[in-house]
């Protein structure tokens, strides 16, 4: 729990003193979206190892 409030703080110290309103807003998106994408990667990935799917094609 104390990684998450870790990690929320730095997020919030990371945008709060910007001057532009469009860019803030662009790498809010930018950042959430990048973390959308690793998590539907991680999740596809643990669902192939979890399934049996075969790597390889041998």
């Amino acid at each position: 729990m104390e990684k998450i409030t870790l990690v929320k703080e730095i997020y919030t110290e990371a945008f709060k003193n910007w001057k532009s309103f469009i860019l803030e807003n662009y790498f809010k998106i930018f950042s959430w979206s990048c973390f959308l994408l690793i998590a539907f990667a991680a999740y596809a990935l643990i669902y192939r190892v979890s399934t049996g799917f075969s790597f390889s094609n041998l």
